[in-house]
């Protein structure tokens, strides 16, 4: 997937974090022990704050100014997103604005649009301070998502997904998805404590799968200010990228690339196989509707 070179970006919506101070401890990153240790922390149910014990702690990092500036300068035209990762981020989320600032209203919710925080080594947010191996998440006190674009390598080299745009837009599209489920009432009827095959938790990322399949099944006639699409037409080739990214980070995966075997009883975030399904059924579909795992369109 490509963005239309001249499609206009707004690089006002994304925020430059600076880089952290690491107060000492043990480093993670680097390493798969390292990087599994953060991943799996994330990615099976945890909080970025609970690492800060095993880090030493990160110093707070504000918003770069430098960094701002820059991301302001490069990012402009749908040629720039095509170039730099962080440019694709702030056309991923130009785009996701875009599409579902009408799409949530037709569900019957109001969309706020979230913060969004694109980091080098450490953010601090609402949920505890990241770090840049602990991967993009997004924290309900602040609304914000938080990314540091060299997780896309750590996705690509370690964990055995696909490159390409749309493998790593996905990522932002899925995290959208968990602040659309804020927006629309899920995270106060989910049990997100819970784990397991069937666990409320599994069913809240399996959702924000599904909707970022949604909106990828749209992006392609989501338009900017201008009325340019901000992308062009998905190709085969785009949905495997994303696809495979999907199934990257399904539990079953991390947890048999890191301990050698899988613990159902221990998910919190579905299969390879069902994270694959969903999004594939958001995108198939391009129906929200197929993606309420707890009935919050209902009436």
């Amino acid at each position: 997937m490509s963005f239309d070179d001249g499609a206009r970006l707004d690089p006002g919506r994304v925020r430059a974090g600076g880089r952290g101070r690491r107060a000492g401890g043990i480093a993670v990153g680097g390493g798969l022990g390292g990087l599994a240790l953060v991943l799996l922390v994330m990615f099976l149910g945890g909080n970025p704050g609970d690492l800060d014990a095993l880090m030493g702690g990160v110093g707070e990092a504000p918003v770069d100014e430098t960094a701002q500036g820059d991301l302001a300068t490069r990012c402009q035209t749908g040629a720039d997103a095509n170039e730099y990762t962080d440019c694709r981020m702030v056309g991923a989320v130009n785009s996701l604005d875009a599409y579902w600032v009408d799409a949530l209203p037709a569900a019957g919710f109001e969309l706020e649009f979230p913060g969004v925080t694109l980091f080098e080594a450490s953010a601090q947010s609402g949920c505890g301070t990241a770090s840049s191996s602990t991967g993009p998440f997004y924290c309900p006190p602040d609304q914000t998502i938080y990314l540091d674009v060299a997780f896309f390598d750590v996705l690509e080299s370690q964990f055995g997904a696909s490159g390409g745009p749309l493998a790593q837009m996905y990522v932002m599209a899925h995290e959208y998805g968990h602040h659309l489920q804020n927006q629309m009432g899920v995270f106060e009827i989910a049990d997100r404590s819970g784990a397991g095959a069937d666990s409320d938790s599994v069913k809240v990322e399996l959702m924000a799968d599904c909707l970022a399949g949604v909106w990828a099944s749209h992006a392609a006639t989501v338009p900017d200010a201008s009325g340019t699409p901000f992308l062009e037409p998905l190709t085969a080739a785009d949905v495997a990228d994303a696809v495979s990214a999907a199934e990257a980070v399904g539990d079953d995966r991390i947890q048999e690339a890191v301990q050698g075997e899988a613990n159902p009883h221990t998910f919190t975030h579905g299969t390879a196989e069902q994270r694959r399904d969903s999004f594939m059924t958001g995108y198939d579909t391009g129906d929200i509707a197929q993606c309420d795992a707890f009935g919050v369109l209902a009436g």
